[in-house]
């Protein structure tokens, strides 16, 4: 019995690796779609779900800004660190993996809608953000080893990328996009925490 529980955990964690991967992958590959078909459009859609700071029509961009891009270099700049942070999620389930996605992505659209520059904001950078920032705090929040471990490992690899959520001068990196995607998934890991369970007859 202890075998076959160990053998359908085995299978349950490979099936989800390979669930993640195909997620994960088939986004990144409908980014790539879609900034086939807005290159073909000289990039107009930009300007048309771009998302458009303190504009009442910029509310409905938020949804659709992450999905274009400024051109394929920019894309390329996001695929890697998109996969192996949208894996990594995905690896702790469906649930979790929508709701940090969700998170930075809401996150990033109302930090650009609010503080923004006047410039259109697109690129899915600030969903690397929150994915990224997810990862290096849900261990501390659900202070697993495991995780914690993982988030050190991160940090060592890609922590140099967290200075991009301080204002630049430069007015092509949108860094209010970067620090609202970093609070979301945040507020992700803090949500989804999970708390400790007492030990029977603990009061107060």
């Amino acid at each position: 019995m202890l075998q076959a529980s160990g053998g359908q955990r085995r299978v349950t964690a490979a099936a989800r690796a390979r669930q993640g991967l195909l997620v994960v992958g088939s986004f990144v590959l409908l980014l790539y779609a879609i900034e086939f078909l807005n290159t073909l459009l000289f990039h107009s859609l930009n300007g048309t779900f771009g998302l458009r700071p303190r504009s009442a029509d910029g509310l409905l961009d938020i949804l659709t800004f992450p999905l274009l891009h400024a051109n394929l270099a920019h894309l390329a700049s996001n695929t890697l660190p998109l996969i192996i942070f949208g894996f990594l999620v995905f690896l702790s389930g469906v649930r979790v993996f929508a709701t940090a996605l969700a998170a930075s992505w809401l996150g990033s659209g109302a930090a650009v809608w609010l503080i923004g520059g006047y410039n259109v904001t697109v690129g899915a950078s600030g969903l690397v953000f929150g994915l990224f920032a997810f990862l290096l705090v849900r261990g501390f929040v659900n202070r697993h080893w495991g995780q914690i471990l993982l988030s050190v490992v991160l940090f060592l690899a890609y922590g140099g990328i967290l200075f991009g959520v301080l204002p630049t001068v430069a007015g092509y990196v949108s860094w209010q996009a970067h620090l609202g995607g970093a609070a979301g998934g945040v507020a992700a890991a803090l949500l989804l925490g999970r708390r400790r369970p007492r030990p029977a007859g603990e009061g107060g």
